[in-house]
């Protein structure tokens, strides 16, 4: 006899199992599926484990820059098992601590693969394939949180040895001499930093006309001047067109400007992007409309199929943890009958923890023009900010772009040290449709890097007092 629910969540990450702890809370019956892990990529494989290991990276950095603190260290070096075996600790900490709360909030967990026979005005199915045998669920509503993996290109598939995907990278079987990354999204200048800063010899290719395309076209410029600093060789509107293995040695032939250059290689990553984790489900026979491996829903995460609903990964970008939690809060207080609140994609931070840091909120100054608004912006440098310089992270820029007109917050955009920590107070500001007047006579805490945040608004008012 099939185990009945009011709640069925197939996938336990980030978007998952917050959904199904906040429908626990709202007192439905909820149970959650997961074939591997408990915390999905972004505790097991992503967002955690490489923020450990950028974090040994980082401190590798400062025990390099001793001196300039007054500070003497000896025979520095690093223990590559160590910092991998460290990052894997805090994934399985955390992961644990994701099953305890489950457990805490009765969420019924079923470990497995789903398949969802029915869903729809007749009530939701999902078969599971588990070690004991199939197991059936019904349920009135089903949330798809089956997230996403990395998109391998033909010719460029990862093999373990030669080249990588994310997961090898984050536990690598050897610490790359020469490595080239392809691809400057997030995830592929997070491994190029850490790998760059353990001393590897670090090449990224990107197919657009600039590294980090996502972010402002200024901040983009400061990075990739910061990384050229530290040693990367950086190659924009390039594109790796096959990849030649021998032993212990990749060649790579790369398109620049129409012409094919051979470069060698003793190691690749290869961060091209990701697909959603569409295949299995069954939900082409139910209907489901998927668009380039996403699943299409509107602003409720509603796919068009009665009491099937999509989250995360597995619904299209940004692919932010972040975003998928909330939209299973959200989808949970829906099915609830509660006050449902949309997550705008325009108001959800996107940050980058290479050296320096990046994050972002709202609209580029590009995309602000292009969509018709007469803009003022404002600038200001980390150098100008007494707490970056006695921090030693004089490096780094915070921009804003306003609405003329009303004083809308339209986006903000920083690069340097902590900004990953500072962008939400400009979320916070958006969120309140706050006006540059609010942030001009909001008073900031002194010495700290979030007075850059105010000298930057105050700038694109011709009030700004330390530049």
């Amino acid at each position: 006899m099939a185990q009945s629910f009011d709640i069925i969540v197939i996938g336990a990450g980030p978007g998952g199992y917050v959904a199904a702890i906040r429908a626990a809370q709202l007192g439905l019956k909820t149970c959650v599926v997961e074939r591997e892990h408990l915390g999905g990529i972004c505790l097991n494989w992503g967002c955690i484990p490489t923020k450990a290991m950028l974090r040994s990276a980082e401190v590798f950095h400062l025990m390099e820059r001793a001196k300039e603190f007054g500070l003497s260290a000896d025979k520095i070096g690093y223990d590559l098992d160590a910092v991998v075996k460290r990052s894997r600790a805090v994934a399985k900490q955390l992961t644990g601590g994701v099953g305890h709360l489950l457990k805490k909030n009765k969420v019924t967990v079923v470990m497995g693969e789903a398949t969802i026979p029915a869903a729809g005005k007749s009530g939701g199915k999902v078969s599971v394939k588990t070690e004991k045998g199939t197991e059936e669920l019904t349920a009135k509503n089903i949330i798809l949180a089956t997230g996403a993996r990395a998109r391998e290109l033909p010719g460029l598939e990862a093999d373990g040895d030669l080249v990588w995907t994310y997961k090898h990278a984050l536990m690598p079987s050897r610490m790359p001499k020469k490595l080239l990354v392809i691809g400057s999204g997030a995830i592929g200048i997070e491994f190029a930093s850490f790998y760059n800063t353990l001393g590897a010899e670090t090449t990224v290719v990107e197919v657009m006309d600039r590294i980090l395309p996502v972010e402002d076209a200024e901040i983009s410029a400061f990075a990739k001047k910061q990384f050229a600093k530290q040693g990367m060789t950086i190659m924009e509107k390039a594109m790796v067109k096959k990849l030649d293995r021998a032993k212990g040695k990749v060649t790579a032939h790369i398109e620049v400007k129409g012409k094919v250059e051979q470069h060698e290689f003793d190691t690749v990553i290869s961060a091209v992007g990701i697909v959603g984790n569409v295949e299995g489900l069954g939900l082409e026979q139910l209907g489901v409309k998927v668009d380039r491996t996403h699943v299409v829903t509107d602003e409720y995460c509603r796919t068009g199929v009665e009491g099937l609903y999509a989250i995360g990964d597995i619904a299209g970008a940004p692919w932010l943890a972040h975003k998928a939690s909330h939209e299973g809060v959200m989808v949970a207080d829906l099915i609830a009958g509660q006050h449902a609140h949309p997550v705008k994609p325009e108001s959800i931070a996107g940050c980058t923890y290479c050296q320096p840091q990046v994050a972002s909120v709202g609209f580029t100054e590009a995309q602000a023009k292009e969509k018709g608004y007469e803009v003022k912006v404002g600038r200001f440098p980390f150098i100008g900010n007494g707490k970056a310089i006695a921090l030693g992270e004089a490096e780094g820029m915070i921009k804003t772009v306003f609405d003329a007109k009303t004083g809308e917050l339209l986006g903000a955009h920083m690069v340097g040290a902590e900004v990953t920590e500072l962008i939400q107070g400009y979320v916070v500001g958006r969120q309140l449709e706050t006006t540059e007047e609010d942030l001009m006579q909001t008073v900031f805490p002194h010495p700290t890097l979030s007075e850059m945040m105010h000298e930057s608004v105050l700038d694109a008012y011709g009030r700004v007092i330390h530049m």
